[in-house]
């Protein structure tokens, strides 16, 4: 399991092709340059967004992904008003407040976990990453069972 709080790109990039099994020389060939490129962008915290693309396309996974649920999780677009909009109609204002599934597998599984091992309490997700009471137990039932510890 990864952490989501703290992004380390280049390790990811570097496990990712050990799992795929990608040739050193296939990445040079790819990205045209020297294998100490390579192992630069390996020790690097951050990418450029173009290079993350063509990272995303070689290995068929979106990294970008992870960066959103790091938003998710830790600067919540409820908490910040994202998703509410005012409209004003024949002189009175109106809030509306829209409600998107924005949690992936992902993400609950990352929390599943994180009540599983007791790292934090129901209470304390709650609180900390303001997911309401009824989603967060209505994920321990539905999807408790299919995650592995």
């Amino acid at each position: 399991m990864m952490d989501l709080k703290q992004i380390n790109i280049g390790q990811l990039l570097k496990n990712s092709v050990k799992e795929n099994h990608i040739e050193i020389e296939s990445l040079c060939s790819f990205f045209n340059c020297e294998a100490q490129q390579i192992e630069q962008v390996y020790s690097s915290d951050t990418l450029d967004t173009d290079i993350l693309i063509k990272w995303s396309q070689l290995l068929q996974y979106d990294f970008f992904r992870l960066y959103s649920q790091h938003l998710v999780l830790y600067a919540p677009p409820s908490a910040n008003g994202y998703n509410q909009v005012e409209i004003k109609k024949k002189g009175k204002t109106q809030k509306f407040q829209f409600r998107k599934n924005i949690y992936t597998k992902e993400i609950i599984e990352f929390i599943i976990r994180k009540i599983n091992k007791g790292e934090m309490t129901r209470e304390e997700v709650i609180s900390k990453y303001r997911i309401p009471k009824t989603t967060l137990y209505k994920w321990l039932n539905k999807y408790n069972e299919y995650i592995e510890d």
